[in-house]
């Protein structure tokens, strides 16, 4: 009879781990608190307020027909389950990704009880829940008794598996309204997952101690952007007018792919404690048809894109003078959604959506 209860109870928890993330959070509790958090948890119209704001615009809308829901909520089999989001079943269970012109997708197997993770030293191993007992009646046990874990897909490595949702999106008029270079997710040693997904103390699980786990939090622009900021370098040098700072993305893609997303580099002078603001630089892949912006599914064309490129070192000088003893103070930060947008998403009210976030800072010494 134990037994027959402990089979319900698995079952029951590998049925709901598909839609609820609560069931994860049993054994992890610290990367389900973490995922609690992210984006991909809060991926649906219900808990992203942009995604929300742009779906209200869209023409699908008045058709009840939520073609983002692939990548937004890969698992919902109901209304009620899209609140979901993402799940850890989503990521988890994905053998491999299709190429497709308008838009990747995800294969995902059909054994939702094995999970694809990856951990350096086990690249070749399926690890499959077992108990053994010794003569002395000791028992010890190997793998998760609620799934099995396949260390053997290369794709968890490689960051490739992320392609399926965030390589590149067109519309219907074959444009790409966003894309990130695939070069992010060739290599083992850096990738979407070393960046967006970084080591962090604490371990991965109560099952087995694991002095570091992978972030379930993804770092990006709108949680820990100060995780990607070692990505960004700063180099400060006087010149004959003034001086120039040099902004080097070190990142293999654009260092905001979002065409929503608006750069800011403000650049400030100290001098005896007087506060000098200098002439703001912003930066942006703005879209839109014939010269104009327009919501993503009437684009057809980029109507300004100075964003600065992967791995690009931007110069910007100025040309105000500066003399021994200044400070100058370099700020890079960013909107999540572009001011200029912000009255035809009515969003304008949204101080979360209207602040502005700074990704790195430095202050300079003039010698």
């Amino acid at each position: 009879m134990k037994t027959l209860l402990y089979i319900l109870a698995l079952s029951s928890i590998l049925f709901a781990s598909a839609e609820d993330v609560a069931s994860c959070k049993k054994c992890h509790p610290t990367i389900a608190s973490e995922f609690e958090s992210s984006m991909h948890k809060k991926s649906s119209i219900y808990d992203d307020k942009v995604h929300a704001a742009i779906w209200d615009k869209h023409p699908a809308k008045a058709k009840d027909n939520y073609n983002c829901a692939e990548c937004h909520t890969p698992n919902a089999t109901s209304k009620e389950a899209s609140h979901e989001g993402i799940t850890c079943i989503s990521c988890h269970t994905i053998t491999s990704v299709e190429k497709h012109a308008a838009r990747n997708k995800n294969v995902y197997a059909k054994d939702k009880h094995t999970l694809f993770s990856a951990e350096k030293g086990r690249e070749t191993e399926v690890v499959k829940y077992k108990t053994t007992t010794t003569w002395y009646g000791d028992k010890t046990s190997i793998g998760s008794a609620y799934h099995d874990i396949d260390y053997t897909n290369k794709d968890y490595y490689t960051g490739e598996m992320c392609m399926g949702c965030h390589s590149h999106k067109q519309n219907s008029h074959q444009f790409d309204v966003c894309r990130t270079e695939e070069a992010g997710a060739k290599t083992e040693k850096e990738n979407c997952i070393t960046c967006h997904m970084p080591k962090i103390g604490g371990t991965a699980t109560t099952i087995r101690k694991s002095a570091t786990h992978a972030y379930h939090g993804f770092a990006g622009a709108r949680v820990e952007p100060r995780m990607l900021a070692k990505y960004v370098d700063f180099n400060f040098k006087k010149s004959a007018k003034g001086f120039d700072v040099t902004l080097h993305n070190k990142a293999p893609h654009d260092l905001m792919s979002h065409p929503l997303r608006v750069v800011q580099l403000r650049v400030t002078i100290v001098r005896n404690e007087k506060h000098t603001d200098l002439k703001t630089h912003s930066f942006v892949r703005a879209i839109g048809h014939e010269g104009k912006p327009t919501f993503p599914w009437l684009a057809t064309e980029i109507v300004k894109n100075n964003m600065i490129k992967a791995n690009e070192k931007r110069v910007v000088s100025f040309d105000d003078a500066i003399q021994s003893g200044d400070k100058v103070e370099v700020v890079l930060g960013f909107y999540i959604v572009n001011p200029k947008v912000l009255k035809k998403l009515n969003l304008e009210g949204d101080k979360e959506i209207n602040k502005f976030t700074v990704l790195k800072s430095q202050y300079f010494n003039v010698k």
